[in-house]
C-alpha cells in the first residue's frame, strides 16, 4: 500500500503544478519525464501514465469533482481536489486494466473517509444515468460515453458496493476507538445548571442586488438651475439699485444752512431721482420745532395726514354752524367741569375707604392669629402628656418582646439542626433527577441538530438553483424617440421636443409681462412719494398748531393742580378709622397678656421620680420644661450601665430615644 500512496502523491504534485489556461499538456509531460528520471522504471510508467490520462480527461474529471464539492463534499478541503481527479480516472478508465485487487489497494491506502464520500457518490446509479451521463455527452458523443464509459462503471457496481460498505465499518470502528481512549475526567460535585436550548442557525436570505440610483436623482433639473441664475441677477440688481436710492435719498425733510438760497434748493430738488426699485415702506426724517429728527415710515404718514384732514373738517364744520346761528358750548363746559370735579372727589373718598378697609382687615387677621396660637400651644401642652404616658407603655412592651424573641431563637437554632439532614436527602434525590433529565436533554439535542443540518443542507440546495435562475441573462433599457408622439389618444397630446419648445416660448412671454408690471410699479411709486411729500409739509403745520393748544390747557391743569385741595370729611372713612383704633388697642392688650403668662410660665409644670421609674421595672421619664414647651425623650441602653434608672436626651423633637442613666 505505501508503494500505491507515493506514486499517488507525485502524480497529485505534478497536477497541482499545472495550469490549463498557460500550460501545454505535452510540454508539461515531457518535463515531469525528465524530472522523474530517479525514479523506477514501473514506478514512473505508472506515473507517467496516469497522468497523461488526467491531463487527456481533463473536463470530464473536472466535472464530476466540481458537482461533488457542491453536492457531498462540502465539508472536504479543496487540496484533495487532484486526489479526486485522480481516483475518478482510474475508476473510470483504468478499473479493467488495473483489477479490482490492485484498484483496493490504492483505494485503502489513501484516507478512509475521503474514499467512502467519493466512491459513494461517484458509483451512485441515480448519478451516473442523469446529470453525469449528460454533462459528458455535451464533451463527448452519447453512445460512446453510454458504451465505453456508463456501462463498465454500472458492471463494476456490485464489487464497488462492498468495498463501499467496508470503508463505511471502517470509519465506524476508527470513530468509536476514538471515542474509547482518553482520559475520563471526573466531574466536580456541584449543583449541575440547567442546559441552555441550542439555537438553530437561520440562513441569511440573499437579497437581489438593486439597481443603483441614477445620478440626475441628486441633479437640479435644468429649468430650474436657469431659474436660480434669474433670481441671483435680479437679486445683485435690485441689491445695486438700492444702494443707489439709499445714497441719493431724498432731501426734503433734510435741515437747511441758513445762508443757502432758495434757487439751491430747488436745483438739489431737480436733481433728485427716484430709484427703480426701492424698499416696501420708504421712510421720511421730519423735524420737530426743537430740531429733535422723527423718522416716518410711509403708513405713518398716511394716517396722520387722514388724522389732521379729519380734525380741519370737523373745525370748518363747527365755524359753519356759528356763522348759520347755532348756539355756544360755553355754558355745558362750565357745568362739566364741576361735575367732573365732583367725581374726582367721590373717587378719592371710596379709594381711601379701600385702603381704610385693608387695613382693618390686616388688624383683624392679626388678632385671630394670636388667638389661633394661644390655643394649639394649649393642645400641644395636652399632647406632649398623652405622649409621655405612650411612652412608659412601649417600653414595657419592649422588654416583653425581648424575652420572647430570645426564646423563639433558641426554638429555631434547635429545628435548623433537624433541617440540615432533611436537606442532605433532598439534595441526593434532586441529583438523580438531574441526571436522567441531562440525558434525555442530550438526546433530543442531538435529534434536532441532525433535523437542523437536513433542512439547512435542503435551503442551500433551494438557494443555489435560485442563483442559478438570476444568473440568466436579462433584456435591459429601453429606446425613447423625444420627437415621437406617446398616441395615448389624449386632447393636446405631443412629443417631448414640442413641449419644450411651448415651455420657452412661454417663458419668453412672461419675462415679457414681468417687463411690463415693474415699470408700471415704479410709475406708482414715483407718484406715491410725490403725495408723501405734500402730506408731510401739511402734517408739520398741524403739529405745530396743536403743540401751541397743548401748552395752554397744560399750564392751565398747573394752576388748578396748585390750589390746596380740603381734607375729606365723608363719614365712612371717619367710621372706618375708628375702627381700626378699636382693633389696634384691643391687639395690644391681648399681646401684652400672652407676654405675662408667658413670663410665668417659666418652671417646668411636671416632673417623674427616678424612684418611681426604679418602680416600674427600671424605665424612667423626666419631663423638662423649655421655651418652646416641654418635649420628651427616649434612648438606646448605654454600655456599662446598670438596670435601674432611665434618663432623658434634649431632643429637637417631640419625641425621641429612651436612655438609660448611668449609676
Amino acid at each position: 500500500m505505501s508503494y500505491y500512496r507515493k506514486c499517488i502523491e507525485i502524480v497529485i504534485e505534478q497536477l497541482n503544478k499545472f495550469k490549463p489556461e498557460k500550460d501545454n499538456p505535452e510540454q508539461f509531460l515531457e518535463a515531469v519525464s525528465t524530472s522523474l528520471q530517479a525514479l523506477s522504471l514501473q514506478k514512473q510508467t505508472f506515473v507517467l501514465e496516469v497522468l497523461s490520462g488526467c491531463l487527456e480527461y481533463w473536463k470530464l474529471l473536472t466535472v464530476v469533482v466540481d458537482a461533488f464539492y457542491v453536492r457531498d463534499g462540502r465539508l472536504c478541503l479543496w487540496a484533495d481536489y487532484s486526489l479526486f481527479q485522480v481516483i475518478c480516472y482510474l475508476a473510470t478508465f483504468q478499473l479493467e486494466e488495473l483489477g479490482f485487487q490492485r484498484f483496493c489497494n490504492i483505494i485503502k491506502s489513501q484516507s478512509e473517509v475521503k474514499m467512502h464520500k467519493f466512491l459513494r457518490f461517484l458509483f451512485n446509479p441515480l448519478n451516473l444515468h442523469s446529470w453525469i451521463k449528460d454533462e459528458w455527452s455535451l464533451i463527448y458523443e452519447t453512445a460512446h460515453v453510454q458504451e465505453n464509459w456508463i456501462k463498465p462503471l454500472m458492471r463494476w457496481q456490485p464489487e464497488v458496493q462492498e468495498l463501499i460498505n467496508q470503508l463505511e465499518g471502517a470509519t465506524t470502528s476508527q470513530s468509536s476507538v476514538s471515542k474509547t481512549k482518553g482520559t475520563k475526567p471526573k466531574e466536580f460535585n456541584l449543583t449541575v445548571p440547567r442546559p441552555r436550548a441550542i439555537p438553530v442557525p437561520e440562513l441569511v436570505p440573499v437579497v437581489a442586488k438593486p439597481r443603483p440610483v441614477p445620478q440626475s436623482t441628486y441633479q437640479l433639473p435644468k429649468e430650474q438651475q436657469q431659474l436660480e441664475i434669474v433670481k441671483r441677477y435680479n437679486r445683485r440688481k435690485a441689491e445695486e439699485l438700492l444702494l443707489k436710492a439709499n445714497m441719493e435719498e431724498l432731501r426734503c425733510a433734510m435741515p437747511r444752512s441758513r445762508g443757502e438760497l432758495p434757487m439751491q434748493d430747488s436745483k438739489k430738488k431737480l436733481q433728485l431721482r427716484v430709484p427703480p426699485r426701492i424698499r416696501k415702506t420708504s421712510k421720511l426724517t421730519f423735524y420737530r420745532p426743537d430740531n429733535v429728527p422723527v423718522k416716518l415710515n410711509t403708513t405713518t404718514i398716511l394716517r396722520e395726514g387722514a388724522l389732521h384732514q379729519r380734525h380741519v373738517e370737523k373745525e370748518l364744520q363747527r365755524v359753519e354752524k356759528l356763522v348759520d346761528g347755532a348756539g355756544d358750548f360755553s355754558e355745558f363746559l362750565e357745568w362739566q367741569k364741576k361735575m367732573q370735579a365732583k367725581d374726582r372727589e367721590e373717587e378719592l373718598a371710596a379709594g381711601e375707604c379701600r385702603r381704610l378697609q385693608g387695613k382693618l382687615s390686616h388688624e383683624e387677621a392679626m388678632l385671630a392669629r394670636q388667638n389661633l396660637m394661644q390655643e394649639n400651644k394649649q393642645k400641644a401642652d395636652q399632647k406632649k402628656e398623652e405622649t409621655a404616658e405612650l411612652m412608659l407603655q412601649c417600653a414595657k412592651r419592649r422588654l416583653q418582646e425581648e424575652k420572647s424573641m430570645k426564646e423563639l431563637v433558641e426554638q429555631v437554632m434547635e429545628a435548623q439542626k433537624n433541617i440540615k439532614i432533611a436537606q442532605m436527602k433532598l439534595v441526593k434525590g434532586r441529583r438523580q433527577i438531574v441526571q436522567e433529565v441531562t440525558e434525555e436533554s442530550r438526546e433530543l439535542l442531538q435529534r434536532r441538530a441532525e433535523a437542523a443540518k437536513e433542512e439547512q443542507r435542503r435551503h442551500c440546495e433551494l438557494i443555489s438553483q435560485l442563483r442559478a435562475l438570476e444568473t440568466q441573462p436579462r433584456r435591459k433599457g429601453k429606446l425613447v424617440d423625444l420627437t415621437q408622439i406617446p398616441g395615448y389618444g389624449l386632447e393636446g397630446e405631443m412629443s417631448i421636443v414640442e413641449l419644450r419648445e411651448r415651455l420657452a416660448l412661454l417663458k419668453e412671454t412672461q419675462q415679457r409681462e414681468e417687463e411690463e408690471r415693474r415699470d408700471q410699479i415704479i410709475q406708482g411709486k414715483r407718484a406715491k412719494s410725490q403725495e408723501l411729500q405734500n402730506t408731510v409739509e401739511q402734517i408739520s403745520l398741524c403739529r405745530a398748531a396743536l403743540g401751541r393748544s397743548a401748552a395752554l390747557r397744560w399750564e392751565e391743569k398747573k394752576a388748578l393742580s396748585a390750589a390746596p385741595g380740603a381734607p375729606s370729611q365723608d363719614e365712612r372713612v371717619l367710621k372706618l378709622q375708628r375702627r381700626i383704633e378699636e382693633r389696634a388697642a384691643e391687639r395690644r392688650r391681648q399681646a401684652a397678656r400672652q407676654h405675662e403668662s408667658a413670663l410665668r410660665a417659666t418652671r417646668p409644670k411636671l416632673r417623674v421620680s427616678r424612684r418611681a421609674v426604679a418602680r416600674e421595672g427600671g424605665l424612667g421619664l423626666q419631663i423638662r420644661g423649655g421655651r418652646g414647651g416641654h418635649w420628651l425623650g427616649m434612648g438606646a441602653r448605654c454600655p456599662g450601665e446598670g438596670a435601674a434608672g432611665w434618663r432623658c436626651g434634649k431632643a429637637p423633637r417631640p419625641w425621641a430615644v429612651l436612655r438609660k442613666n448611668p449609676k
